[in-house]
C-alpha cells in the first residue's frame, strides 16, 4: 500500500474562488475554507507551506502538460458527515501533483493525509508539514502504525486519506488493478466511511505535450458492522477502480475534449521555427493565429 512516490498533498481553497461555490454545490461537491489541524496525534498541515507548494505545483504542471481534464461523466454526492478514503491507480511520478489538483477542486474543506515510506520521508522532510506521515514498508510494525494513524484520521469527518493501494507504478492497461491487502482493513476503522476510486491517465492527443486525464468513480459507503472480511473488501475496491479505469480509457480513446472539464491549461503548439512560420503566415493572410496544433 505504501509507495515512496505516493505523495498527495492537502488542499487549500483561496477565498477568491468563493464565486465558484454555488456551482460546486449544485454538483454535490464540498466547498469552503479548509480547517486548521491542531490535534497533535494527526500529521501536521502547515497552511502557509501548503499554499506555497500548491502555487508552485500549478505552475509546474502548466509547464509540462497541455491540459488537466476531469471527466464530466460522474456527478457524485458529497460524503457529508463521514471521513473519505480516496484511492487511485499509480501510473507515474506525476500522480502526487494530479492528486493535489483534484483535492483543490473537489475537497477544499477537508484535511488530506497520505502515507509515505518512512525512509523516503526523511529525505523529503518538508512533506511532514503537508499531511504526509511515514510508515515502514513490509514490516509488522509499519502495518500497525499505518492502521493506528489511519484510525485516528478516519475518526474525523473532515478528513481524507489518499492511497495508491497498488503500492508500485503500474501501467494503466494492467487490469484488474492488483491491490495490497491494507485497504481492506479500513472499513472496520469507522462507523461509516466513503471510499472513492479515482482513475488517472497521461495521454498524448493533438499537442506536443500530454494531457492529464482523470475520472472520478462512484462512491461506496461502508459500515463497520457490514459483513465481509479483508479479502472481500480489497477485491471490491479493486473492481471499482478497475471499472473506473476502463471507463476513462474509453473516453481517452475518443479524444473528445467535450467529455471533460478542463481544470488547468498549460502550453500548446510545437514551438520554435514551426510556430513562428505559422504565426507569420496567419498575419500575412489576415487570419487569426492559434498555437494549438489541432487548430490549423
Amino acid at each position: 500500500m505504501i509507495h515512496a512516490e505516493t505523495i498527495k498533498i492537502a488542499a487549500h481553497r483561496s477565498p477568491t474562488r468563493r464565486e465558484s461555490g454555488v456551482r460546486d454545490q449544485r454538483a454535490g461537491l464540498e466547498t469552503g475554507a479548509p480547517r486548521e489541524v491542531r490535534d497533535p496525534l494527526l500529521p501536521t498541515i502547515s497552511r502557509p507551506l501548503l499554499r506555497l507548494f500548491s502555487w508552485y505545483s500549478r505552475r509546474y504542471v502548466r509547464r509540462h502538460f497541455h491540459s488537466f481534464r476531469v471527466s464530466r461523466a460522474t456527478q457524485f454526492p458529497s460524503p457529508l458527515g463521514m471521513p473519505l478514503v480516496i484511492y487511485s491507480n499509480h501510473a507515474s511520478w506525476w500522480d502526487p501533483l494530479a492528486g493535489l489538483l483534484i483535492a483543490r477542486k473537489f475537497f477544499p474543506v477537508r484535511n488530506l493525509y497520505v502515507p509515505m515510506d518512512a525512509q523516503a520521508l526523511e529525505r523529503y522532510a518538508f512533506f511532514k508539514r503537508l499531511g504526509v506521515f511515514g510508515v515502514e514498508q513490509n514490516t509488522p510494525r509499519g502495518a500497525t502504525k499505518f492502521l493506528r494513524v489511519a484510525r485516528d484520521i478516519l475518526s474525523r469527518s473532515e478528513s481524507v486519506l489518499w492511497l495508491t493501494p497498488q503500492a508500485r507504478f503500474a501501467d494503466v492497461r494492467e487490469l484488474p488493478a492488483q491491490f495490497k491487502p491494507g485497504i481492506g482493513h479500513l472499513p472496520r476503522l469507522g462507523p461509516r466511511i466513503c471510499f472513492l476510486p479515482v482513475a488517472i491517465e497521461y495521454s498524448f492527443w493533438e499537442e506536443r505535450l500530454p494531457e492529464i486525464l482523470v475520472r472520478i468513480g462512484e462512491p461506496r459507503i461502508t459500515r463497520r458492522d457490514e459483513p465481509g472480511d479483508t479479502t472481500m473488501w480489497t477485491d471490491r475496491f479493486s473492481r471499482d477502480l478497475s471499472e473506473t479505469q476502463s471507463a476513462l480509457a474509453t473516453e481517452a480513446t475518443r479524444r473528445d475534449p467535450q467529455d471533460f472539464e478542463n481544470l488547468l491549461s498549460g502550453r500548446s503548439g510545437v514551438g520554435g521555427i514551426y510556430d513562428l512560420w505559422r504565426a507569420l503566415k496567419a498575419r500575412v493572410t489576415g487570419q487569426e493565429f492559434h498555437s494549438e496544433h489541432g487548430k490549423l
